[in-house]
Order: C-alpha cells, then structure tokens, then sequence
C-alpha cells in the first residue's frame, strides 16, 4: 500500500474546490451517515480528531492516499468552528450587511440608483448565513462518503498510542484501532475574567454571529480581527459600535503598523469608535444594560464608564486540548495548552500527530488546511514542508485588510535593509470608477537583492490580491518579477504591480 499512497502523494485536495462542490450536494447530519464502515473495534490506517478545516481536509487527503481513515466529530454538523460559528457564517453577515449599508447610507444613490423604503429584514439576513452553513457543512459530509471517509460521531479521547475511544452523548463509547492519531481539534473562545457569557446580552463570537435585533450601543472588548469584522456588521446595521483595546493599536498581531493606523482612520469614518491604551476591569448589569468599567492602562486613575445593551468578548481564541487523553500517553502540553510538535507534526509519541489551532502558529483556517495536507504526506512517507511566512492573514470588513510575511515593524526590529513601494487605490482606474479608492498597497523588498520579503494591502478585495503576493513569494520572486508582469487594465490588481514597480524602480507609474 505504502507504493501506491506515493505514487498519488502529488495530488492535494483543493479546499475551493469543497466548497465549490458543496453547494450540489444535499445538506446531511452525521446521524444520517454510516457510523461504521469495517466493525466496532475496526482498525485504521489513520483516525483523525475533529472535523475542522484542517482534520476534514487531512481525512480527505488522506483517504484519496489510499489510508484506510476515520474521522471523529463530537458535534451534530462537520465543518468545526469555521464553518459552523466562525469564518463562513460572519462573512455571509459582513457580505449583506454591507449591501444594506450601501443601500440605507446613500451609497446607491451616489451611483445613480435610487431606491426607496430600505428595510432591514434581520431573520431573512439570518436565514442567509444559515443557508450558505448548511449547505457547506453538508458538502462535506457529502465529500466524506464520496471518499470513503469513515465518520463515528462523538468526543474523541487518546486511550493508547494506537487507540482513540469515541464517547457518545448517551454514554456508550466506540474503539477504533489505529496506526496513526491526528489531532485537529481547532481552538474555542477564551473567557474573560469575571466576566459571564450567556451569549444573549453578553455573548461571544458565535452570540454575535446571532443576536435577535441590532443593539443601540455594542461595546466590544478586543479590536482584533473578530471584533472589526462582527464590530463592522452590527455598526452597518445602525449599533453605535465602540472597540476598548489594550493594545494602541487595531488590527491584532502581524498587521503592518502604517495599515493599522489607516484601518482605524477608515473605520472611525465609518463611524466606528475606539478606545486604545485602555483595559476592561468588570462588567455588570444594570436594568435592561450593560455596563463597563475601563481604565487607561498607563494611568489608572483615568477611569471610565460605558453603558450598551450588547456586550461582545472577543479577546482571542484557546487550543481545544482538554480531555483528549493526552497526559495519559504522555504528551505534554505548554503554558497556553498548545500540543508540541516536530517539523512533521509528530508529537513525542511517533504515531500522534497534531495540527492547527491545538499547535503553535497562527490561527487560521487556511494554515491548518494546510498542514493536514502536508501531515498526512508525511505520514504516507512524502516530504513535509510549510513556508509559515507565505501564510496570508485577511480582515474582511470594507475595505479589507490582507498582508503575507513581514511587516515594517519586523524587519526595523530584525536590522533588515529594506525598500518601499507604495501605490494608493485613489490613483487606481478600477478603484476610481467603482466609488471604492480607500487604502494603498505597500511592498517591502530587500534592499540589496530586491527579494520580495512583505505585501501590505488595505483597499478594495484586498483579501483576493494578497494571494498573488503569496505566489509571488512562494516562489521567490523579485519586486522587478511582479514588476514587469503584464496586469489586465482595468483592475485593481494593478496596484500591486504599481507597488512593486515602486519598490524596484523607486517610481510607479501611474501616481507620483
């Protein structure tokens, strides 16, 4: 079997194409798959915890190289937090709301079209995010049948090196033999001190994703990548949105420091407020709200009170490592309870892999798409590499904000020599004629080598661009390789190419 798995370890399932092929395949429960495709105590090539983005496409990947594979879910749909509660049903939210936006603020009318009677209809919106989940989820259930994916519902625990014991939620339990274990257990909300989530006035993310009404007054905690874009939806849709961040600066960790400071300006435009510098001490409730004590994080005596009626904690996310048996075979976890691995993804015991949010690295979904893929290639004996620097980071609010390897910050900190480029979206015909010139793309090149160490872009499909500046760094191209480049005019892809014409000549064309 091992000659056969090699001779296909060169073809990689394309998560697009899941997607794609999800929208033709009928929504399905994992109650409505077979629970068993060998026998209870079947043995297995591969078991993989957790159905996420990294453990759906690992099984796949796995199972297309001939592993005989079994997938353990513990919850009712597949997809884990980003499907279900994370990436597909807010950009649903951050899609329409922004349609909304453009109708209800004028936007339209600027354009020429004018419509009358805008009406925001919250449960159809609702109805929409939960079509778009529903038929992903169940595409992937569908794409488990198809490749013969065995799937056992319930919580997967590590009983041996080569064991994992699903519990059900009826108190039965199923073995499963195995060669090899791989957790892909993802991440969950990290609480906040004091403060009680019961996800109706005082909610989380997932709270977020479906509040009843829109609040007057949203209060977030955190301005990261999970508080702009849930703060964006609901301040599109009329709450009076303010963002309380301990840091200075918006954006979380690895955005460029010149793009955060532009972001922040665009949103507070947008009529978004922030209080930076500045830590939430307690909430409570008071009647029919909320309220909020903050002080400034450099003088305390600087002291706050803020009333809302919605209150979103979203302070970052935790590795999902407990109760998966791992001290009982051995295997340790760090201070912030991540699962250590080697540069195969092995953990100390040799037939236990971990991938994901429940090891170091950012938490993102496409990263552990990825490492599933290269993991499960390693496991069939292929080479395992991830180039993390080439792993883009994307903000989806308007406009959105994507960036991929090292910022300004970084390379000052690090004594690199480094260039410039930047071009505006104001200077961009596409931009121009689409009403949308907010942001710039910013370039970073080494100085003597003209390497391409940086791409920093805020501006219109931002999280589209960046993904030809990861190719381009993927493989090593110069600022003068995308340069000269021939870019179809007119698009906004043409920005990127005036970046780096900036970078590698010292001048765009078309601004300056």
């Amino acid at each position: 079997m091992q000659a056969n798995i090699l001779s296909r370890i060169t073809t990689s399932i394309k998560p697009a194409a899941c997607l794609q092929r999800a929208q033709a395949v009928p929504p399905l429960l994992l109650s409505a798959l077979p629970h068993r495709l060998y026998s209870s105590n079947l043995e297995a090539d591969i078991v993989v915890i957790g159905s996420g983005p990294g453990g759906y496409v690992a099984a796949i990947k796995a199972a297309q190289l001939g592993m005989k594979t079994v997938c353990i879910e513990k919850n009712d749909t597949l997809g884990g937090t980003c499907l279900n509660v994370g990436c597909i049903p807010s950009k649903a939210l951050l899609n329409n709301s922004h349609y909304y936006h453009m109708a209800h603020s004028g936007d339209l009318k600027n354009r020429g079209i004018e419509v009358q009677g805008v009406a925001l209809n919250l449960d159809s919106m609702m109805e929409a995010k939960r079509g778009a989940v529903k038929a992903l989820t169940g595409g992937i259930a569908g794409l488990f049948k198809s490749n013969k994916v065995t799937l056992v519902n319930g919580h997967g625990k590590i009983t041996g090196p080569n064991e994992v014991t699903a519990l059900k939620s009826d108190g039965s339990s199923e073995v499963v033999k195995t060669k090899n274990i791989l957790i892909a257990t993802g991440s969950e909300v990290t609480p906040f001190p004091g403060i009680e989530v019961d996800e109706e006035t005082i909610v989380s993310s997932t709270g977020a994703l479906s509040l009843k009404k829109v609040p007057e007054k949203l209060v977030l905690i955190g301005a990261g990548v999970i508080g702009l874009e849930l703060g964006s939806v609901w301040g599109r849709l009329g709450a009076h949105v303010t963002a309380v961040e301990f840091l200075n600066s918006i954006g979380g960790v690895g955005i460029d420091g010149e793009v955060s400071k532009q972001f922040q300006r665009i949103l507070a435009k947008q009529g978004m407020n922030f209080k930076l510098g500045t830590k939430v001490m307690s909430a409570r409730r008071e009647g029919s709200g909320i309220k909020v004590s903050v002080e400034n994080v450099k003088d305390p005596s600087k002291k706050e009170e803020l009333d809302c009626d919605v209150l979103l904690v979203c302070v970052g996310r935790r590795p999902y490592t407990v109760n998966l048996g791992l001290e009982e075979v051995g295997i340790e976890r760090d201070e912030k309870g991540r699962i250590p691995v080697n540069s195969r993804f092995q953990t100390v015991i040799p037939s236990i892999f971990a991938i994901g949010d429940c090891i170091h690295g950012p938490m993102l979904a496409h990263k552990a798409e990825d490492e599933g893929i290269v993991c499960v290639e390693g496991i069939a004996g292929g080479p395992v590499h991830i180039d993390y620097n080439c792993v883009p980071s994307v903000i989806y609010t308007h406009p959105e904000v994507g960036w991929v390897g090292r910022s300004e910050e970084d390379l000052k900190n690090d004594g690199v020599e480094y260039k410039v480029g930047k071009f505006p979206f104001a200077a961009n015909s596409r931009a121009k004629t689409n009403n949308d010139t907010d942001g710039f793309v910013k370039v970073l090149a080494d100085k003597l080598t003209d390497k391409i160490l940086g791409v920093h872009i805020i501006g219109p499909g931002a999280g589209e661009l960046i993904n030809e500046a990861v190719l381009a760094m993927e493989y090593g191209a110069s600022a003068e390789d995308v340069a000269r480049v021939c870019h179809a005019h007119p698009t906004c892809s043409e920005a990127l190419r005036e970046a780096n014409l900036a970078a590698y000549f010292g001048k765009a064309i078309n601004f300056g």
